[in-house]
């Protein structure tokens, strides 16, 4: 028996038919969706935590993240949107407690357009789910800051989904 995870059911479009047997999947040949995480930050909170505890900035962001590409300090909003966009990444990675904060780090692309640059333990973690792309949105507003982070790839048949 072929295991359903292998499975798809033949020109549905997604749906199963009422009848007709699984065909087996050979191998992935398009990008799917492997995880979605979201997350919100309460900015005043947020900058209120940087303020009173010294050495959170730093163990959170690197220094590249800190500065805005003209080199002038982040402020509260752009931080915790950061923050959160980090949060979120962890939750579209399954949330595994040993991602450490600067194995992922929020760059500015063309246009000011946001990306996730990742190394060590989160890019360990991308790989073992299959994860060979990622999509960021940050906004700020009315206080809260927040970021969505879709992991996008080629699922490994021996994952272990979040």
């Amino acid at each position: 028996m072929v295991p359903p995870r292998a499975c798809e059911r033949r020109g549905t479009g997604g749906v199963p038919p009422a009848e007709g047997p699984f065909q087996p999947v050979t191998r992935q040949t398009e990008r799917v969706i492997i995880g979605v995480g979201i997350d919100v930050v309460p900015v005043e909170r947020f900058a209120e935590s940087l303020t009173r505890t010294p050495g959170l900035r730093d163990r959170l962001f690197t220094a590249a993240e800190q500065l805005t590409p003209g080199g002038n300090p982040r402020t509260g909003e752009s931080l915790a949107a950061r923050f959160a966009a980090k949060e979120a990444l962890a939750k579209a990675l399954g949330a595994p407690g040993d991602l450490h904060w600067h194995d992922a780090e929020v760059t500015v692309g063309a246009h000011g357009r946001p990306h996730l640059e990742v190394r060590g333990s989160v890019a360990g973690r991308a790989a073992q789910l299959g994860v060979s792309s990622w999509h960021i949105s940050l906004s700020h507003d009315g206080g809260i800051a927040s970021a969505v982070v879709v992991a996008e790839g080629f699922p490994r048949a021996d994952d272990e989904r979040p």
